[in-house]
């Protein structure tokens, strides 16, 4: 048996953010799963496919540590800009949607700036992807 399949809204947390996000999965594809848009291992760009997590509390991200220096060494958490460099892993073996693998529960991705992305809920209920 598979992993939950990931769609729009799945329910996003990044280890340095302060605020849950949701992901948005665009329609590119047109497959839907549960009546939304399924995600695939590569949905990872910036604002467009992973929203900001509220503040960034990590001083590998140069706006926090510039704002941190500035507060005496007092850890100044900035505005989360996510900088994700690679795709989702590890995504479903066996179920491709568009050539790419479909994103599923349990998949993470890495920020730029050091913070892991997990999937808190893949957004669908029903439907796995193998």
């Amino acid at each position: 048996m598979g992993s939950l399949s990931a769609v729009t809204g799945a329910m996003l947390q990044c280890s340095f953010g302060l605020a849950p996000s949701s992901l948005v999965a665009l329609p590119i594809t047109r497959v839907t799963i549960e009546g939304r848009p399924a995600a695939v291992i590569t949905d990872i760009a910036p604002a467009v496919n992973i929203p900001p997590f509220g503040m960034c509390t990590s001083l590998a991200n140069p706006t926090v540590a510039a704002a941190t220096a500035a507060a005496l060494g007092v850890l100044t958490p900035m505005p989360c800009i996510p900088a994700v460099v690679a795709p989702w892993a590890p995504g479903a073996i066996r179920t491709i949607i568009a050539g790419r693998p479909a994103l599923t529960a349990g998949s993470m991705c890495t920020c730029a700036w050091g913070g892991v992305v997990t999937m808190t809920m893949p957004g669908a209920v029903r439907t796995t992807a193998g």
